[in-house]
């Protein structure tokens, strides 16, 4: 029996133009002219009999309707995507990752020549921002964020749950005692002071402690500390590659925990075999930071 199906650049437009619930940013997402995103979506309209989209006086939203719709077509576009990319021998396509930008900089940088060995035909876009990118609306395909307590809201998996500890550049401390660090700039990664907490679980009186911890953009507070100018309290996954290089060392064994980094995918799951091939490569890699140090 013949099936009931409208033209696949249809369903494509009106996916893409469904999941931003805007005409302009679906025609970028599918490197195609406005018009031709309206002119498909106009057209299925016509053919369901149905308004898929209201008009508002700046851009569109889904009809309720629409969105019923659109419920039901993504996972079948999905499993389309999936079908196909299965049968290719190699994994291929561009993966956006957005991801914290110390994280991104001093973590996955590093790591990238050997992700890029393995998979030349992977074209990986990795962007920073402060902010969770919308990974149900396709801002990203992956998304790398930090939560202080518990997982994030979003579907997520842990990447790392390393301990924070004092690390600084060699030389700028002896290591024989933790209070040594009361004498010398201390900066923080994180929003979150906590120096005071550090001095206390290694035995340093609290009273003794004053307000020295400075605070600046966390790439600045990693670079002063790699010039040797002070002790930078932060995460050991963060650190890795340069404790590896001797660039910086850690100061005390002495670690607190606060929070963890997550890899957000998305409630419909990692379709593409391309993000799948990051996924698990950005997993494997940070392995050793999920058990603790």
């Amino acid at each position: 029996m013949a099936r009931n199906l409208p033209p696949l650049n249809a369903l494509r437009a009106f996916e893409a133009a469904g999941r931003h619930e805007s005409f302009s940013k679906a025609a970028e997402e599918l490197n195609v002219a406005h018009s031709a995103v309206s002119r498909h979506v106009r057209g299925l309209e016509a053919r369901l009999g149905i308004k898929l989209f209201r008009d508002l006086p700046r851009g569109v939203e889904l009809t309720l309707e629409g969105r019923g719709y659109l419920e039901r077509v993504l996972p079948a576009l999905d499993v389309i995507s999936e079908a196909t990319e299965d049968l290719a021998a190699v994994p291929a396509g561009q993966v956006r990752v957005n991801c914290e930008p110390l994280f991104a900089e001093r973590f996955i940088v590093p790591r990238l020549a050997n992700f890029h060995t393995a998979h030349p035909e992977i074209d990986l876009r990795l962007e920073t921002s402060r902010h969770l990118a919308d990974v149900e609306r396709h801002e990203a395909d992956l998304a790398v964020r930090f939560a202080h307590s518990g997982a994030l809201a979003e579907p997520c998996e842990l990447l790392s749950d390393a301990q924070i500890y004092p690390y600084a550049a060699p030389n700028v401390i002896k290591g024989e005692a933790p209070s040594e660090l009361l004498d010398v700039a201390r900066y923080r990664e994180r929003n979150t002071d906590l120096w005071r907490q550090w001095f206390q679980a290694a035995g340093v009186p609290t009273e003794a402690v004053s307000e020295r911890s400075w605070r600046m953009h966390s790439a600045l507070a990693y670079q002063s500390a790699l010039n040797g100018l002070g002790v930078l309290l932060v995460s050991s996954e963060v650190v890795s590659a340069d404790v590896a290089q001797g660039r910086l060392v850690r100061c005390f064994d002495v670690g607190l925990r606060d929070g963890a980094f997550f890899l957000v995918h998305g409630s419909r799951g990692v379709r593409r075999s391309a993000v799948r091939q990051f996924q698990q490569w950005l997993l494997d890699e940070t392995a050793l930071f999920r058990s603790g140090d």
